[in-house]
């Protein structure tokens, strides 16, 4: 999809605009709206920095704006390698060059295609600081990712995309807010060989050994039953020493989401 919507593959049917302008019959106008940063490491081995930064603006039909280029490089820590070749630089270093060179001609649209797959700690967090600085300045982000806790972090929206076909695209504390649960999870002091009949319309879960009671409940909810759950535990003397409360990460919701779709 990425590939179609950046001219790397020709589109077999239907249609895609950017920014109003139609990516085939406008090509010109709709790409230099947007900039990729693949995951695959394409460069001129023995060009320098600077000067295949550079020559991605001139592509774009960019004037030339050498304030721009080092404005690009010191936010990606190359700076200090403008001059050197590209052959020399370390894998870090090359996906770096990679950001710069999408971010040379100023795209309104970014494609980010997993970035951080393979990428060095220092470099991941430069690249999230440099995203959040490109968002706030009107930049759309699209970020594709099997990191689901750089999703979490770093995006307004999830798309989740399942054998080719689109589950959901939804406003992300809205998705976690319909598809996430909460659970309490009850350390009891002695174990239980099943759930009393008492409990049984709660929907409760017991642990294999029998000393953890699991409550699933939703947290937006005004009564959590939570209040009365304990009142009936108590009510039969079943005693706990601990409880702690977990919520549904958005990697939960991913997984829950795919195996939901998935054929029998």
């Amino acid at each position: 999809l990425i590939g179609i919507i950046c001219g790397i593959l020709r589109p077999s049917g239907g249609s895609v605009s950017v920014g109003g302008h139609d990516i085939v019959t406008d090509y010109r106008a709709a790409r230099s709206l947007f900039g990729l940063v693949p995951q695959e490491l394409h460069t001129d081995a023995f060009e320098t920095v600077w000067a295949t930064t550079t020559f991605s603006r001139g592509l774009f039909g960019k004037p030339r704006n050498d304030a721009h280029i080092e404005n690009v490089l010191r936010s990606l820590s190359l700076w200090d390698r403008k001059d050197s070749k590209i052959l020399t630089l370390s894998g870090g270093m090359k996906r770096r060059v990679m950001i710069a060179k999408a971010l040379s001609h100023e795209p309104r649209v970014l494609f980010l295609d997993e970035p951080t797959a393979g990428v060095d700690v220092e470099l991941r967090k430069d690249m999230w600081e440099m995203v959040r600085s490109l968002r706030e300045s009107g930049v759309t982000i699209i970020l594709t990712t099997h990191y689901i806790e750089e999703a979490e972090e770093m995006a307004d929206r999830i798309g989740v995309i399942n054998k080719g076909e689109i589950v959901l695209v939804e406003n992300k504390q809205a998705l976690m807010h319909k598809l996430g649960r909460k659970q309490l999870t009850l350390h009891l002091q002695q174990p239980l060989e099943g759930v009393p009949p008492e409990l049984a319309n709660r929907g409760l879960e017991l642990s294999a050994n029998g000393v953890e009671l699991i409550y699933t409940f939703d947290s937006q909810h005004e009564a959590t039953g939570i209040a009365g759950l304990l009142r009936q535990l108590n009510e039969l003397g079943i005693d706990f020493k601990d409880l702690k409360t977990t919520e549904s990460s958005l990697e939960d919701i991913f997984v829950n989401l795919v195996r939901r779709d998935a054929p029998d």
